[in-house]
């Protein structure tokens, strides 16, 4: 008789629909944030269902226009992750920049935020891009490892965006589709969680976010 392989068993599952108010999200100590608790980037807020960025989103120059708005999950996660969000967003414009970002394998301290990024453009068609960054450190220090553009990387209000890692392969899809891959060895420990960019507007934070997201290790 074959027993199941425990490391296949998720040891560590976090779900939640945002049903509070609060900025930053905190969910009763389940996240930390960005300004909060690495001090160079910003935070995430919550309201009505929504979880979104406090980016000023005003065109500036490196390193301050990457202070993206961060939340990562407390706890002590496996290597292996997935994070999984679904995506809301009205108003798309061509002309800014506006991005969601599920976070694996990451870290915040002080002036410091490790890990893997991976971000999808909230917007449809020929425009839309999605890529996998590694964060190194510093405010604005990142380097990218898969990037892909194109109707592949299309999104729709109500798209589920996820990104695993396994190994040393970080891979996300959208709605269940493959569309980007990359492999890195740099980071084999962090946290999960989730972000927001946002570049060439102001006063637009709230029109795009996540309505849930989970994630889990193996």
């Amino acid at each position: 008789m074959q027993h199941p392989i425990a490391s296949r068993v998720p040891h560590h599952t976090y779900t939640t629909h945002f049903p509070l108010t609060e900025d930053p999200i905190s969910e009763g100590g389940q996240w930390r944030n960005g300004a909060k608790d690495a001090f160079d980037w910003t935070d995430v807020r919550t309201a009505h269902g929504l979880a979104f960025g406090t980016e000023s989103g005003g065109k500036r120059t490196a390193p301050q226009e990457y202070d993206d708005s961060t939340a990562l999950l407390t706890g002590t996660w496996r290597p292996d992750q997935t994070a999984q969000a679904t995506v809301h967003f009205v108003n798309p414009d061509d002309r800014i920049n506006e991005e969601v970002e599920l976070r694996l394998r990451s870290s915040l301290s002080p002036h410091k935020a490790t890990g893997y990024e991976i971000l999808f453009r909230a917007f449809g068609g020929a425009n839309s891009y999605c890529e996998i960054v590694r964060w190194n450190g510093p405010l604005g220090d990142f380097t990218y490892v898969g990037r892909a553009k194109g109707t592949r990387c299309a999104l729709r209000d109500g798209s589920v965006v996820k990104a695993t890692a396994v190994g040393n392969v970080i891979t996300a899809y959208i709605d269940g589709v493959q569309v980007v891959q990359a492999r890195d060895d740099t980071y084999t420990s962090g946290n999960p969680g989730m972000g927001f960019f946002l570049y060439k507007a102001t006063g637009v934070n709230a029109d795009y976010g996540f309505t849930s997201f989970t994630a889990w290790d193996e």
